[in-house]
């Protein structure tokens, strides 16, 4: 599994929530909400240290992670968090 976060995505995550330079952002599953991958389910996020990470990068000040417990969520895809800028705010595009 890949985790892909655009620049631009990035900027808005560092704009939106209190980070410093070695701040950890996860994305994890939650249940409910709307346009997830799995029904009933939806992506969420939370500053945590990893613990088990299966997918990691850093884009500008945050280093963006998936844990093991939520791969069954992806079903064998990855996660592309880009920019809507119809939206203004960050999309989740699986692959």
């Amino acid at each position: 599994m890949d985790l892909t976060v655009t620049e631009e995505a990035a900027k808005w995550y560092e704009e939106e929530l209190d980070v410093d330079d070695n701040t950890n952002l996860r994305f994890y599953v939650r249940y409910g909400g709307t346009g997830g991958l799995q029904p009933g389910f939806s992506l969420a996020i939370r500053i945590e240290e990893p613990s088990e990470p299966i997918a990691e990068t850093k884009v500008g000040k945050i280093t963006y992670f998936i844990e093991e417990d939520d791969e069954w969520y992806f079903g064998g895809r990855s996660l592309q968090v880009e920019f809507s800028s119809k939206w203004e705010e960050p999309d989740f595009q699986y692959q």
